[in-house]
């Protein structure tokens, strides 16, 4: 049975009898009996009475009466661009003056701005424009109206439920080594790591180095085997290159967490080649034979089904419960959206991790089958977002399974494609959304080739949040001083070019500049430039430590440099319409959302607005 709470014991919904909001236009009363048992999560009150002009009713569905949906046959787009599809419309014509909203639509919309916020946080429900502002929000890459989509499908593992890393890695990590162990590969005394690495680096396998590229693909910092890089040989080292993930036989790219199990194997054992201890009767191996025989070893340790027995049972040592995750789910279904799985995980493992991690935060008695309208196991992506594979349904609990050529609502299959789906459910490219952790297998692929809406799940961002927050001493310390050699450098360079003109015997720029005499001229210039080296030599670790409170070798996550983005978030901004940490996350906003993409900043923002500022 779902846990209940009562507004006797909820500290944030204190009992009361009556609360009168009285507002400038009408009057709203909400009526609440002195003990309300609200299921799940937050409910509506037992009753609702509304005194205005006209008389209404609570009603349950929202195509009766007063109001209705806007259905995909007389959907519009608005002025974003977005579907009407699923927008609530009031049936009743109702004058402005009949409910108080007379007046120019700037004062109205002020003042129920205003109310709208007193109201949210009355009922102690978080604004949207506050809970962008968390390490729980939902970011909008591309302005998304949820109300517009019809179906939403979800990957499995690192989406729908969270391992602990430490622990699944690390065991992905053990079998690992055991099967080099067992080519012959030196192991002893080696450990798992996960520090080495961070999701968006890119292995070279052809140096043997794990790299941070920025938006433009140039590579900021680097690590050969498990020791970073100086600066000045990582420039001397890919100066002339750019990192291209199209060249799949040189660069990898660490798309999911799943990904660090095998870049902390792999570096490791860079090392051991590059110590001379990989011995040669493995063969004649370079950098990119040695990642071919680490991927072949963690292959083996999936393939042949220990590490996920392992884990099937003992799931409370892998897996991060989420108690919230299931009911958000549970709100969209309710909304009337279809919902998915498409995992490339088998029929058993599926359905014990699903009973694990679902089936105890459900209410009623609910199984984590009845949220899914359709689940696909071993769905094989990204192929199944490229082409089409034979289907089948798996028709026992033990999973038996019989060829099938078209899939039904609530049934459960293995193999297939995504238009196999979209064909059944009647549904094609931005009415779905998808929502998965791997961003080429799950996000890029599905925007690609079907135009699904996307949403990538990315749990680190919680933590780069809170380390950003508490870098801002450091990073706004660090700006002052590269503004201040950068007024300092102006001077500079203008004293400079005077010098340069006069040993022409050319004017300076100014009738100023040109009359200072030799020694006024050379000694400013030795001035500022010894201020300019100390500034450097402060600068440079500063730069060098920023983001160590994520990561002390590659810092944050999504920038690379203290401004600039990393290809990682070029990456999400490109094929991700929305990015959040977790799925639960859905749980704080509503399944009638609309995200709207913020302004992007361009370089010559700051310029204009710098010139409008003192034009006012």
């Amino acid at each position: 049975m779902a846990a209940k709470i009562t507004t006797t014991t909820a500290s944030a919904a204190a009992t009361y009898e009556s609360v009168i909001l009285r507002r400038r236009r009408m009057n709203v009363v909400l009526l609440r009996p002195s003990s309300v048992t609200i299921p799940y999560f937050h409910a509506p009150p037992a009753t609702t009475m509304v005194k205005m002009k006209m008389t209404c009713q609570c009603v349950t569905k929202e195509n009766t009466g007063i109001f209705s949906v806007t259905p995909p046959s007389k959907a519009d787009f608005d002025y974003l661009g977005q579907s009407t599809k699923g927008d609530l419309n009031l049936n009743l014509g109702i004058d402005d003056g009949e409910v108080g909203l007379e007046g120019p639509i700037e004062e109205v919309a002020r003042m129920e701005a205003q109310e709208a916020e007193y109201l949210l946080n009355h009922l102690g429900i978080p604004d949207p424009f506050s809970a962008r502002y968390s390490p729980r929000g939902i970011f909008c890459s591309r302005t998304l109206n949820l109300r517009s989509i019809s179906v939403i499908g979800y990957d499995m593992d690192y989406t729908l439920m969270h391992y602990n890393v430490m622990a699944w890695e690390g065991r992905a990590y053990d079998y690992c080594m055991d099967n080099l162990r067992n080519m012959g590969f030196p192991v002893e005394g080696l450990a798992f790591d996960p520090e080495l690495v961070i999701r968006g680096l890119v292995i070279d396998k052809e140096k043997g180095n794990l790299v941070k590229a920025d938006r433009f693909g140039y590579v900021k910092r680097a690590m050969h085997g498990t020791r970073m890089l100086s600066t000045q040989r990582v420039s001397e080292m890919y100066g002339r290159e750019l990192v291209d993930l199209r060249n799949e036989s040189r660069w990898e790219f660490l798309n999911t967490l799943f990904s660090v199990s095998e870049a902390v194997a792999y570096m490791q054992m860079v090392d051991r080649y590059d110590e001379g201890a990989i011995t040669a009767d493995l063969g004649p191996l370079d950098y990119k034979g040695l990642y071919k025989a680490v991927g072949k070893a963690l292959f083996r340790a999936h393939v042949e089904g220990q590490l996920k027995s392992e884990i099937m049972s003992k799931p409370e040592l892998f897996v991060e419960p989420d108690p919230e995750l299931p009911l958000a789910l549970l709100d969209q279904k309710e909304a009337g959206k279809r919902l998915l799985l498409i995992t490339n995980s088998d029929y058993h493992y599926t359905e014990k991790m699903m009973q694990h991690s679902f089936n105890r935060f459900l209410p009623n008695d609910m199984s984590w089958r009845d949220l899914f309208d359709m689940v696909i196991v071993s769905a094989r992506k990204p192929e199944f977002f490229q082409m089409s594979h034979p289907m089948y349904e798996v028709v026992t609990g033990e999973g038996l399974m019989r060829p099938c050529f078209k899939a039904h609502p609530g049934g459960l299959y293995s193999g297939g494609s995504a238009q196999m789906i979209e064909n059944s459910l009647g549904v094609h490219g931005d009415e779905i959304l998808y929502v998965g952790d791997h961003i080429y297998t799950d996000v890029s692929q599905s925007k690609v080739h079907l135009r699904w809406r996307t949403a990538l799940i990315c749990r680190e961002l919680e933590d780069e949040y809170s380390a950003l927050v508490r870098s801002r001493g450091h990073r706004a310390t660090l700006i002052e001083l590269i503004n201040q050699k950068e007024v300092v450098g102006d001077l500079f360079n203008q004293l400079r070019l005077a010098l340069q003109r006069r040993s022409k015997g050319r004017p300076a720029q100014t009738l100023a500049a040109t009359r200072m005499d030799d020694k006024e001229l050379t000694e400013s210039i030795q001035k500022l430039l010894i201020v300019m080296q100390r500034l450097d030599h402060k600068i440079a670790p500063m730069m060098e430590s920023d983001g160590e409170l994520f990561n002390r070798r590659w810092g944050f996550l999504s920038r690379a440099g203290l401004w600039d983005k990393s290809h990682l978030m070029r990456q999400i901004e490109k094929y991700a319409d929305i990015y959040t940490s977790r799925v639960s996350n859905f749980l704080h906003y509503t399944p009638f959302m609309y995200f709207r993409a913020q302004e992007q900043s361009l370089a010559h923002d700051t310029y204009s607005f710098h010139h409008l500022k003192h034009e006012s």
